[in-house]
């Protein structure tokens, strides 16, 4: 999948689909006993940014997305697409048109109905070309979708049309294996054009202008805030199948502070660290996940010349030692990383071995102080530089903090390296490193669906989300071949994909840190999450506070 100008991002295919259709999950309500108050405390690391699915690019953004709208499908508890708007859905032309027939009883929060044109509304909007959405990428396997973003074609050339009110047809450009999953995942859902032509520039960035037609509304967020409160939408067409009354969402980037909420009883959920972990770990409310998502360190080639050295850049990530940092510093269940890609992104289709296994370059993570300062001083004898002193960006978490400073002392040990830190809220981070308007920096990136294209296409030379300035014509042409060549030839894309990865991580196009682990305290009466660790997270359609 070319990714031609994309956040996180995103990155692969495993899109999830939340709870079935609504006579399955009212069949079992009576068998569950509720509490009275059908309310949940929920903590968030880091603030809102934007409720516009076409703008959204941060894992938050879109857990909102996923449960303030609906698409065609939701991703049930086993990750499998399951139908939501659509009713039934007939795959014909050898997997390149897709005919769905959507029900008729769905209404967007304003009264409208929710109808086919919905659907091709919200496409064309995200790939206009005016949008600039960083994810429209996504949406290329849809036939001339590519023209249309880069204003080659018109918005009508687009490959999807509404046969009327309540049916949908949509032409890909060759078969997607995976685009159920895409489907599942919010930049995949509809637009109510109306709220769009109302609001403007300002639509989706309150909760005052934006329109839902999923299980909650978001409400009380003014676009800034640290609090907002999904409440249960009165028009979504199952709100049978909805217990919670409101979620209340309140941002605490430390964890002693979420803790400290959790334990008073102020919150219904808190995310662990450290010490933290080790004193809960033997708690019936303790739950830890490893969610398909991965930190970095990014080295910006257009800020800082130096970085254009590859002998630079692998002497800095020789001078990290990942395991210490992730059993001495974050002490949370987060894994060195073995590559680029993380665990649980798919397995080779005829040896069953993990990609990360597979494609792992031990010399791209590896500790080696002394490797490092050899290549260091051979690298900035190259460049002709004396000394880096040098930024590195991060969030205003306690984890990105910790790590921040382990990373500055880490680096610090190279001979005329000075690294100094800036930290900046969240939201104000994801601005900047789409603009690339940093040195260094810790990124993230969490997958939409667990295939590793949906990682290695942030890398593209011509992705929204590569802003180092790193390109290589061998990893493109790879990933290429392997999305547009070999579809029907599953082991021949993943060994391509396997090589891609390679040569990404043989050159040091960046630097892989850990795949973070989200250990957490959860109440056990808190039941029916559904969790996704490929994609959007959580999906809070069935979920009750029980007795």
């Amino acid at each position: 999948m070319k990714k031609k100008g994309t956040i996180l991002t995103v990155a692969a295919l495993s899109l999830l689909t939340l709870a079935g259709c609504g006579s399955q999950a009212s069949s079992s309500n009576s068998s569950h006993k509720y509490a009275a108050k059908q309310e949940l405390n929920w903590t968030e690391s880091s603030e809102l940014a934007s409720s516009d699915l076409a703008q959204a690019t941060d894992t938050l953004s879109f857990t909102v997305l996923q449960n303030t709208q609906e698409g065609l499908y939701r991703l049930n508890s086993k990750g499998t697409p399951a139908n939501a708007l659509a009713t039934n859905t007939k795959v014909t032309n050898g997997g390149k048109t897709y005919t769905f027939n959507l029900r008729k009883d769905a209404k967007w929060s304003n009264g409208d109905p929710v109808t086919a044109k919905d659907f091709v509304y919200s496409w064309q909007r995200t790939l206009a070309p005016k949008t600039a959405s960083q994810d429209a990428f996504y949406l290329y396997q849809v036939k001339n979708a590519e023209a249309v973003n880069k204003g080659k074609k018109s918005l009508s050339a687009l490959g999807i049309k509404a046969d009327g009110k309540y049916k949908l047809t949509v032409q890909l450009t060759k078969p997607v294996s995976y685009f159920k999953k895409l489907l599942a995942w919010p930049l995949f859902y509809p637009v109510n054009q109306n709220a769009v032509n109302k609001y403007g520039k300002k639509y989706g960035t309150s909760s005052a202008t934006t329109v839902y037609n999923g299980p909650f509304r978001l409400t009380d967020w003014n676009g800034t805030g640290k609090t907002w409160t999904l409440a249960k939408n009165k028009t979504y067409w199952d709100k049978k199948a909805v217990h919670l009354t409101k979620i209340n969402e309140q941002v605490t980037e430390s964890t002693t502070t979420s803790y400290n909420l959790y334990n008073a009883k102020k919150t219904d959920e808190t995310l662990l660290s450290g010490q933290q972990i080790k004193n809960n770990k033997n708690s019936k409310d303790f739950v830890k996940r490893l969610p398909t998502g991965s930190q970095r360190l990014d080295l910006n080639q257009k800020k800082v010349t130096a970085f254009k050295n590859a002998n630079v850049r692998k002497a800095f990530s020789l001078a990290i030692d990942r395991s210490q940092l992730v059993n001495d510093v974050l002490q949370d269940g987060s894994v060195a990383s073995k590559g680029f890609v993380p665990g649980g992104m798919g397995n080779n289709p005829k040896t069953g071995e993990a990609f990360n296994k597979e494609a792992y370059v031990k010399s791209g993570v590896s500790y080696d102080l002394k490797q490092a300062k050899s290549l260091l001083a051979k690298g900035l004898k190259q460049t002709g530089d004396k000394q880096l002193n040098v930024t590195l960006s991060v969030s205003d978490t306690d984890t990105n903090k910790q790590t921040a400073e382990f990373l500055q002392s880490a680096l610090e040990k190279l001979p005329n390296v000075k690294v100094t830190i800036k930290t900046v809220p969240y939201v104000q981070l994801i601005t900047q490193q789409n603009n690339g308007n940093y040195e260094l920096t810790l990124a993230g990136w969490q997958s939409v669906f667990a295939d590793p294209i949906n990682f290695l296409d942030v890398f593209e030379s011509d992705s929204s989300y590569n802003t180092t300035g790193w390109k290589n014509t061998e990893f493109d042409k790879l990933l290429d071949e392997a999305e547009n060549q070999d579809g029907n030839q599953p082991a021949t894309r993943w060994a391509k994909l396997v090589k891609a990865e390679k040569v990404l991580i043989n050159d040091q196009g960046t630097i892989p840190l850990y795949q973070a682990a989200k250990s957490q305290l959860l109440r056990s009466n808190v039941k029916s999450i559904v969790y996704n660790g490929a994609g959007v997270p959580y999906d809070f359609k069935t979920t009750y506070i029980a007795k």
